[in-house]
């Protein structure tokens, strides 16, 4: 493999390896690869995987490491295809508002980039400082303004992929989708590859739509709670009202703690939550309005932020959430959505579950959406504390299916959740799911083991 790969940069070290083997993801398991390669080309990718599969060596892509189930973890024999130095922005398309960049483009990179134009590239995870635009296209993330804005899918028009089966040898590349805005030539491929967590190719190129960026800095709305299932119903009430906030997120008293005793942002809440509203529409009317209904539905105090630093701050709150934690304790992070409507009726379960267990579980949320981030809390050692997260996080899953919802909305199923899919999904989808992937990696060299399992 060594004389095959001359002159790509592969990486041995048992350290460097050993970090490049799973993300973020806490006790996912993950194997010993043989080795990574960083390659800064489509056609260095394309020797890889030619060279990976003459020796049937299975191929594990990862960007940043960022993900939060297992999805980026090496299997036994791996090759790891590290993707973070094909870095480059190849073209920003003012005209035609769209941005083709390679997929280890840092996404808040790709921001500012657009920004110098006057676009703007909507999909925002909470790791957008960190992750890159092909992890983020892989799991198709979401992220704060995916309520009124859409998903990483929505921006997705075309891509370059590695691929092999049908298409032919493993180690052709093929480009999926479109440049155009509008397209319906054959089935949506490029849709198909968006959200499959590297299991049916290797991105090497993504092209993405842009919105005009926005006229004016977004309002914000912040309303405190007495508990985090009052907070929920607000949630509720700001859906039945028709309006629709760019973002709409809720933060726990743990969070804010956390994050307050970490970065010293100046929070102070005695409340149990806050829910945290941006609106983008001009004027003030809709944040009004916004704030009315927080105050109805039980709000100890809603207010529009007047100044831009408060507001950053308390949205940097929200996006250090997680990481806040993570400096306390392991903690094992779930991602179910259920229906708006449902929102406060999964917050009352998880209380109800976390009592039930004895576990420790903060909670954030894309709550607009119904995406909810209960985080457990398992220090290190303590094995009666992991039992205990484990089940709740299993309760939770179920939870959430019973209400009509996802066991995940935007992390991937990974290695994590792939017993909750197969719960969540009848046997014959699974079945034409396993056909997919079977047609598209015939060898089952691609991330094999994720999703499907």
């Amino acid at each position: 493999m060594r004389e095959i790969l001359d002159g790509l940069e592969v990486v041995d070290d048992p350290d460097v390896l050993e970090s490049l083997s799973h993300d973020d993801a806490e006790w996912a398991p993950y194997g010993k690869a043989v080795a990574a390669v960083r390659p800064r080309t489509t056609e260095e990718v394309r020797r890889v995987v030619a060279a990976c599969a003459g020796r049937n060596v299975p191929i594990v892509p990862r960007g940043a490491g960022t993900g939060l189930s297992g999805g980026a973890n090496a299997v036994d024999g791996a090759m790891i295809l590290d993707l973070s130095k094909m870095n480059k922005i190849v073209e920003i398309d003012v005209e035609n508002m769209t941005a083709t960049v390679q997929p280890g483009v840092v996404n808040d990179d790709l921001k500012r980039a657009v920004a110098e134009h006057g676009l703007w590239y909507p999909p925002d995870p909470a790791s957008a400082p960190w992750s890159t635009i092909g992890g983020n296209v892989s799991t198709n993330a979401g992220g704060l303004c995916c309520l009124k804005y859409g998903v990483t899918r929505d921006y997705v028009l075309g891509m370059e992929v590695v691929v092999g089966g049908p298409a032919g040898e493993y180690g052709t590349v093929v480009r999926l989708g479109r440049r155009t805005t509008k397209g319906v030539s054959g089935y949506d491929l490029a849709g198909l590859f968006t959200g499959s967590e590297g299991t049916f190719g290797v991105i090497t190129e993504v092209t993405l739509r842009l919105r005009p960026a926005r006229r004016e800095a977004p309002k914000t709305v912040v309303g405190a709670f007495g508990s985090v299932v009052a907070a929920g119903e607000a949630v509720a009430a700001v859906t039945r009202a028709g309006l629709l906030p760019a973002a709409l997120e809720l933060l726990d008293r743990t969070c804010l703690k956390a994050v307050e005793d970490w970065k010293h942002l100046g929070l102070e809440s005695d409340a149990a939550a806050l829910l945290l509203a941006q609106l983008d529409t001009p004027g003030d009317a809709e944040a009004t309005a916004v704030a009315e209904v927080f105050r109805a539905a039980g709000a100890l105090w809603a207010e529009q932020s007047t100044d831009e630093i408060e507001a950053e701050a308390l949205f940097a709150a929200r996006r250090l959430a997680y990481p806040a934690l993570e400096r306390l304790s392991p903690v094992l992070t779930e991602d179910i959505c259920v229906p708006r409507s449902r929102v406060p009726e999964m917050l009352s379960s998880i209380e109800a579950i976390a009592a039930h267990h004895g576990a420790t579980i903060a909670v954030i949320a894309h709550a607009g959406d119904g995406n909810l981030h209960p985080l457990i809390l398992a220090p290190t050692g303590d094995e009666a504390a992991k039992r205990a997260a484990q089940g709740a996080f299993e309760d939770m899953l179920s939870a959430a299916i019973a209400m009509g919802g996802t066991v995940t909305g935007e992390h991937g199923v990974g290695l994590l959740k792939r017993a909750g899919m197969r719960q969540e999904l009848s046997a014959g989808v699974l079945a034409m799911q396993v056909a997919v992937k079977q047609t598209l990696d015939p060898l089952n060299l691609f991330n094999p083991g994720k999703v499907i399992g």
